[in-house]
């Protein structure tokens, strides 16, 4: 009689189990961010505030790409003499990077992670990105067909231009590894494998790689080249600003209820992990700006990308590795903050309303 090997039982709740009639009220302490057993259709009580206050924050925040004026980038895109050979490039490989990115980012949340994160109200702020990832995919795609870009070319630079698969192919194993079907947190090795995950993304992918591109596109609409490229690309930044913090928050809060964790040898391998995105990001600028352009170079890139990296190392608790770097762009930082550079409301195509201010007749 031959025996049949029975599936592992996830040790985590799923969300997925049937109601359980009779069972105890949700407490607070039952709650945790991993490996969590409690029941996870229960929003209430919060454990997490810091996750719903992002949630509300995002969905404050919201934002339609249709509702910028894109009329002065086509007409500047459409002119002969408007952009040089080297400002196009860089609005084309960035569109190519990015047009895919955020669909690489949303596969990552909806595919890999969402399951292995027991918490519901950090579920609750996992949806809302996977929808902003979504909207900037829009967003992107709106660009690129307002410009009358050909959009084949395009989409499918990241299976064509060398430094843009690059940092595609780096990210795309650790999606698969958690994607398994098989795969389930509870052992020491797997939570690892998953914090490794949520490094990767939120701190080198969002954190670091998306950077050189975001400040190449603003420092053009600082000139007043491709403005409404540069806000499509300025409320990006300021969403994936939030995603990352999120995702700091919640590997920060890992850490805490798993120190176990967080030995020297995982330590040492994170800062490796870090170090080799600033490399690969490093390459894209040099790829992307062979020479000067807009008051930019590669080697101002590297520093502020040493910058960045020392900034998101002590986020998660490691120590810096570029010792005595400094910002050489100081205005990036205002960028973050859309109050002190304009009221988006003003340059909406169409107004927007939401809740009580909606008229349903």
């Amino acid at each position: 009689m031959s025996l049949q090997t029975a599936e592992p039982t996830p040790i985590a709740a799923t969300g997925l189990e049937l109601p359980e009639m009779g069972a105890a009220r949700i407490q607070v302490d039952d709650k945790m961010i991993i490996n969590c057993r409690a029941d996870l259709n229960q929003l209430v009580p919060f454990k997490y505030d810091w996750a719903w206050d992002k949630y509300l924050n995002a969905c404050a925040n919201h934002w339609m790409p249709n509702e910028i004026n894109m009329s002065a980038d086509v007409a500047l895109w459409k002119s002969k003499d408007g952009l040089t050979d080297d400002e196009r490039m860089i609005i084309e490989r960035n569109l190519g990077f990015f047009s895919t990115a955020d669909s690489l980012v949303a596969n990552n949340l909806v595919l890999a992670v969402y399951r292995h994160i027991t918490n519901p109200e950090c579920r609750q702020y996992l949806l809302r990105q996977a929808f902003e990832e979504a909207l900037h995919t829009h967003a992107y795609q709106y660009v690129i067909e307002s410009l009358g870009m050909d959009e084949g070319r395009v989409f499918n630079m990241y299976r064509e231009i060398p430094s843009v698969a690059t940092k595609a192919s780096w990210a795309l194993p650790y999606t698969q590894s958690l994607s398994d079907p098989h795969f389930h947190t509870g052992t020491h090795a797997d939570n690892q494998r998953l914090l490794r995950d949520l490094i990767a993304f939120y701190v080198v992918f969002e954190g670091i790689f998306f950077y050189v591109g975001f400040t190449q596109v603003l420092s053009m609409g600082r000139r007043n080249k491709m403005v409404g490229t540069a806000e499509q690309f300025q409320y990006i930044m300021r969403d994936e600003s939030m995603h990352m913090n999120f995702g700091i928050d919640v590997i920060n809060q890992i850490k805490f209820e798993n120190p176990d964790l967080w030995s020297k040898a995982f330590q040492q391998e994170m800062i490796q992990l870090v170090k080799d995105g600033v490399d690969l990001e490093y390459q894209y600028a040099v790829d992307t700006m062979p020479r000067g352009i807009l008051g930019l170079n590669a080697a101002t890139f590297r520093e502020y990308l040493e910058y960045i990296a020392n900034r998101r190392l002590t986020q998660i608790g490691l120590p810096e590795q570029y010792p005595g770097v400094t910002n050489p762009f100081p205005w990036m930082s205002e960028m973050l903050d859309l109050k002190k550079e304009k009221n988006f409301f003003e340059t909406r195509v169409t107004e927007y309303q939401t809740g009580g201010a909606l008229n349903w007749e």
